[in-house]
């Protein structure tokens, strides 16, 4: 049984949407960082779909900023993050630690 996860804390749809297409491009760049295995193509789709997310990325922050959520509420994000695994999944986007091999 998992254990459960604290509760996501109360987000505006657009704080939403930044958190979720943030992690989009996290995922991304885990999957293309070079320093973790695998395998070209996956890393070329990857850098492809790169561009989309980016500028989703770029208009969840644009509406943010339209609809006058000037301030990013740094904590509250965090711990959105954190209840969305985001801590594991930006790891990946990371140099991973030197083996003694």
């Amino acid at each position: 049984m998992l254990p459960d996860l604290p509760p996501l804390p109360a987000l505006t749809r657009a704080e939403g949407e930044l958190i979720d297409r943030y992690l989009d491009v996290v995922d991304l760049l885990g999957r293309i960082n070079p320093a973790r295995p695998g395998d070209t193509y996956s890393g070329l789709r990857a850098a492809q779909a790169l561009v989309t997310k980016a500028a989703a990325l770029r208009d969840a922050l644009a509406l943010m900023h339209r609809r006058g959520e000037s301030e990013v509420h740094a904590d509250t994000l965090a711990r959105a993050l954190r209840v969305l695994d985001g801590e594991r999944r930006a790891a990946r986007v990371t140099l991973p630690p030197l083996t003694d091999s």
